[in-house]
């Protein structure tokens, strides 16, 4: 819809992107059943995140302010993940480095 609606609404001067936060350190979280019933979740999640913290509110307004911002004029139907890296695949840890690699015969 981003994508569609930038190249809709470009001729009229209309920038459009969207910004997909991770995991917002808020007290929204409460309200989300996992968090309620396993405490030890935002501390895995933090342990995930390369950044080693858990995005802000602050973190998502610094992103969409400089979208709003003459200097981000051409960046246009993007979705900006703000997550702190947490779905960067991590070999090793979080994917599997080579799956099936020693399932192989040489020939």
């Amino acid at each position: 819809m981003t994508r569609y609606l930038a190249v809709e609404l470009a001729p009229k001067n209309i920038v459009v992107n969207a910004v997909s936060p991770g995991m917002l350190l808020s007290d929204a979280l409460q309200h989300f059943a996992a968090i309620r019933q396993d405490k030890d979740i935002i501390q895995r999640a933090v342990a995930c995140t390369p950044a080693g913290r858990l995005v802000t509110p602050q973190d998502i307004a610094g992103v969409v302010a400089f979208l709003c911002s003459p200097q981000a004029s051409m960046i246009r139907g993007q979705v900006i993940q703000v997550d702190g890296g947490y779905t960067l695949p991590i070999p090793g840890i979080l994917v599997q480095e080579n799956p099936g690699a020693n399932d192989r015969k040489s020939r």
